[in-house]
């Protein structure tokens, strides 16, 4: 009688899966179906991860992985993910994150099948990703897997390059570089995400934002280079003058960071060329609160320590160039144990004063 016991394969968990979650999008949502794709995700999570008791088994895993794949599973999680309860949300991050990172023993290539399977066929798996921004719930679990999988040069350029309007580009070679952004892709919701989200997924959006622009220079260094103007105009309009102080100042210091990288040279050299900028940066000086006065400070030496300013930005110095040098001796004076700033302060009040004049305006007849 042993027959009437016997369970459901359990490589055959993905497609009963599949099919509650689409359940999710088809109200009423009984309770019954949330806690029988907990129980699937429970397993799934088991099977993956093993437990206390049992190891996990490769061919089980391969089997699953594989089954996952084949019923596009990951995507219908990733859109569903701020739907299911507290639990379920955890489990499914955790089968992200051992989907994308398993590899079958004695693999030819080095890349995880699942994760070559997302880049080259279903990219639109990373843009659900992002978007759990949108929902609270949904928010870290999504984050978390987000950043794991950014450690991929790819998956970087597929949410940097999204286009609303066109399928997700599945590989590099998809990509032009030089052409520039509209400002509708997934990348420019992370703006408002960022400032206007609730407190944690302001804060985990910020984290995602960071990795997309830090972890892979040359790849960042041309999308700034090509997409300067909107960039720029967001990232300061938004993020540098936003009202949240923990914004604010992760912005201002993000900032200082993309400006001083080598990578980005020819990018610093545009930015400090304005002379709009270095007039948002001196009233960051003057900021209510020191770490924003601090964060500006390592933006404002940029423009005083070009050796190639812009005529602008010399005026902007030269005509403020008094108040500077009243102002600057007291700026944070407060630091005592900081000699690097101290250094940086000394310098910047140096080059104000032998600051020689700029050019004087064409008078047009």
């Amino acid at each position: 009688m042993a027959f009437l016991f016997r369970t459901k394969p359990k490589s055959d968990l993905a497609k009963p899966a599949k099919e509650l979650v689409t359940r999710l999008w088809q109200p009423p949502v009984l309770q019954k179906t949330e806690e029988e794709l907990a129980k699937l995700l429970a397993q799934m999570k088991s099977i993956l991860q093993g437990t206390q008791e049992t190891e996990s088994s490769p061919d089980q895993i391969s089997h699953l992985v594989t089954s996952i794949l084949q019923e596009d599973l990951l995507y219908s999680l990733a859109r569903s993910i701020h739907m299911l309860p507290f639990e379920s949300r955890k489990d499914t991050q955790t089968i992200f994150s051992c989907v994308l990172r398993f590899k079958p023993l004695n693999a030819a290539t080095s890349e995880p099948p699942a994760l070559a399977h997302v880049v080259n066929q279903r990219p639109e798996i990373i843009i659900e990703l992002c978007r759990g921004y949108e929902h609270r719930e949904s928010a870290m679990p999504c984050g978390f897997v987000l950043r794991e999988a950014l450690k991929h040069e790819a998956i970087a350029a597929i949410i940097l390059h999204d286009k609303p309007e066109t399928k997700p580009a599945a590989n590099l070679n998809e990509i032009d570089p030089d052409v520039k952004q509209g400002g509708e892709g997934v990348f420019w919701k992370f703006f408002p995400w960022i400032d206007e989200g609730a407190f944690e997924v302001s804060t985990d959006a910020f984290t995602t934002f960071r990795d997309i622009l830090t972890k892979h220079k040359e790849l960042v260094s041309q999308y700034l280079s090509t997409n300067f103007e909107i960039f720029f105009r967001r990232y300061n309009e938004i993020l540098v003058k936003s009202s949240s102080y923990v914004t604010q100042r992760q912005s201002i210091k993000l900032l200082g960071e993309l400006l001083l990288d080598r990578e980005n040279y020819n990018t610093m050299t545009e930015y400090v060329k304005d002379g709009e900028h270095l007039k948002l940066c001196m009233k960051l000086l003057k900021d209510e609160h020191k770490m924003v006065q601090y964060e500006g400070f390592h933006v404002f030496k940029v423009f005083v320590a070009n050796p190639k300013k812009s005529v602008a930005v010399q005026r902007i110095l030269f005509n403020n160039r008094e108040r500077l040098l009243n102002f600057l001796p007291k700026f944070l004076k407060d630091r005592t144990d900081d000699d690097q700033f101290s250094d940086e302060k000394s310098y910047l009040i140096r080059q104000i004063e032998i600051m020689a004049p700029p050019p004087a305006e064409e008078v047009t007849t």
